[in-house]
């Protein structure tokens, strides 16, 4: 989730819906899927840095691929256990964070999106794969769906955050470039001053998609904004305690200017953990754990920081 500075959401999430013939929504009714176009109108010149705005952590591994090879994300002696077929039915388990695609998470209100991606060993079309342990769907269909939502909802901004990268040469870099741009064209907007970034300006430039790009590539675009400019601290912890005090500590310390925030608010299973509910899983070991159902919530429902 995008972290903001003292600034308290104007905005409580209601049901996801989609827009009816009319266009109109009725007053009791706020719809997650236009959430931005409804904000009041002295937020529309509020610098995006100083929004609160929702995002999903390995936002595309609603799916993953348990007949592809393991990913060259993972360490050797995993990509050995795998010859095992059982052993990638149980990385499916820890590897799937999201239970909703990219359009239903856009519908129920998620802007930023969290993107790891990789090269397929042996794939002869050279396309570019979301990964997280095992493959996940191709990154132009997600781009694709990505568009789609946006043509349909064309106030909402979204940050797409391509900040792993594996197996990647310069050509793999140059594909995936020619991807985004080839889905999103004139939505692109261009690397700028953050804190010139308003939802004013974005709309009158009819601009909606920020996408930063953590390597060095990104110098030859445009269009890809640097990772530094979205620095996302990782708390690397099971303990929700320890997590909520990391999160308090760093958005704190983040710059007061020129950079948009990340707040992790995940909990990061150890090998201990795996070990202990390998055929659980990770929903079930941590998402559904005692320590975060008597923690997390209040933290999630924070309107303020």
């Amino acid at each position: 989730m995008l972290a903001v500075r003292k600034v308290r959401r104007k905005l409580r999430m209601g049901t996801i819906c989609s827009p009816n013939p009319s266009g109109t929504k009725t007053s009791s009714e706020v719809c997650n899927a236009d959430w931005m176009a409804s904000l009041p109108p002295h937020l529309h010149n509020v610098p995006l840095s100083n929004l609160a705005i929702p995002g999903s952590h390995d936002s595309f591994s609603y799916w993953v691929d348990e007949k592809s090879p393991v990913g060259p994300d993972q360490t050797a002696a995993i990509k050995r256990l795998a010859r095992i077929s059982l052993v990638k039915k149980l990385m499916k388990k820890w590897s799937v964070t999201q239970n909703l695609t990219f359009r239903e998470q856009l519908e129920a209100g998620i802007r930023y999106f969290d993107l790891r991606v990789s090269s397929k060993p042996g794939d002869a079309d050279q396309e570019i794969y979301f990964i997280h342990g095992l493959f996940g769907i191709k990154v132009w269909d997600g781009l694709m769906e990505i568009d789609s939502f946006l043509t349909q909802h064309p106030q909402e901004i979204v940050f797409l955050d391509f900040n792993h990268f594996y197996a990647m040469d310069e050509a793999h870099h140059k594909r995936l470039v020619l991807r985004i741009q080839e889905a999103f064209g004139n939505k692109l907007c261009s690397a700028c001053s953050v804190d010139s970034m308003t939802l004013r300006a974005l709309w009158e430039k009819k601009c909606q998609v920020l996408i930063f790009y953590h390597c060095p590539f990104y110098k030859q675009y445009p269009f890809l904004w640097p990772g530094k400019k979205i620095p996302a601290p990782w708390a690397n912890t099971t303990s929700v305690r320890k997590l909520i005090l990391f999160l308090e500590t760093t958005l704190s310390e983040r710059a007061p200017r020129g950079s948009f925030h990340v707040s992790q608010a995940i909990l990061t299973p150890r090998v201990k953990t795996i070990a202990r509910g390998l055929v659980g899983g990770l929903k079930n070991t941590l998402v559904h754990s005692k320590d975060w159902n008597s923690h997390g919530p209040p933290l999630l429902s924070q309107e303020g920081i």
